[in-house]
């Protein structure tokens, strides 16, 4: 029960952040936007609507675990919050916990309205959406439990911007990973190479989660992928929300 409290508080703060509707308010130009770069291919407007829109749900969604979350515990630190909180019978574990399971059901509410305005868009267009368009919008939600839980452990250790820039960093490495360990043959042997293959290790792969081509082509995904890929971002998750929760507890407040 003390969890859900700072879930739903969590929850009701960032539904009034200006931030989130500006954000959403750009997302929803996207998708309703996409339709001009559909003209640029004939007879594939379809395909483009589907391949731009859920590429601004999974960008925005980040956007908004980003700005939102890293600034989840050091809101509550600046403000002096933070001490009416922990000097009540909770455990500063449950708190982090707390604060991240209200962004994700903020997320989780953002993620389906915009996946429901892309879907009534693309069947205006006289398109279609099938079982891999919302499987693809699953994983965009799984991707987005990941980077909010890093935001969250951001938020614990250092401030909201710098928090930011790193998640945002980790963001783009996490999809383009294969440059880590494809290099150059002057980098084999060198401790350039033992480094990047150690980040590459280290981030997670987020191009697991992406199955947007897929989805706008309507090439069948396997089940077994997808929870296979759920699997491996919960673990991450999981091992994030440790961290947090240590370093969390370690925190001088």
């Amino acid at each position: 029960m003390r969890i859900l409290a700072v879930a739903q508080n969590t929850f009701r703060e960032a539904v009034r952040d200006k931030v989130l509707y500006v954000l959403l308010f750009f997302a929803a130009s996207t998708i309703l936007g996409s339709k001009a770069l559909g003209w640029i291919s004939i007879g594939q407007d379809v395909k483009i609507v589907k391949d731009i829109s859920l590429a601004a749900v999974s960008i925005f969604g980040v956007l908004i675990a980003i700005f939102v979350g890293t600034s989840l515990v050091y809101k509550e630190i600046d403000k002096r919050t933070i001490y009416t909180i922990i000097c009540r019978p909770m455990a500063r574990w449950e708190f982090v916990i707390g604060k991240y399971l209200g962004m994700a059901l903020l997320l989780a509410i953002v993620t389906v309205v915009m996946t429901l305005v892309t879907a009534a868009y693309v069947l205006s267009l006289g398109g279609s959406v099938d079982t891999t368009f919302f499987l693809a919008v699953l994983l965009i939600y799984w991707e987005l439990l990941l980077i909010t839980s890093l935001a969250v452990l951001m938020s614990s250790v250092t401030s909201p911007i710098l928090g930011a820039l790193i998640v945002f960093s980790a963001f783009v490495v996490g999809h383009a990973t294969t440059i880590l360990i494809d290099l150059p043959e002057h980098f084999h042997g060198t401790w350039t190479e033992f480094v990047l293959a150690c980040v590459y290790y280290v981030i997670p792969n987020l191009s697991n989660f992406n199955i947007r081509s897929e989805a706008a082509n309507g090439v069948e995904v396997a089940p077994a992928y997808v929870l296979w890929a759920m699997a491996y971002g919960s673990v991450y998750t999981i091992m994030l929300l440790v961290l947090a929760s240590l370093a969390f507890e370690d925190k001088d407040v």
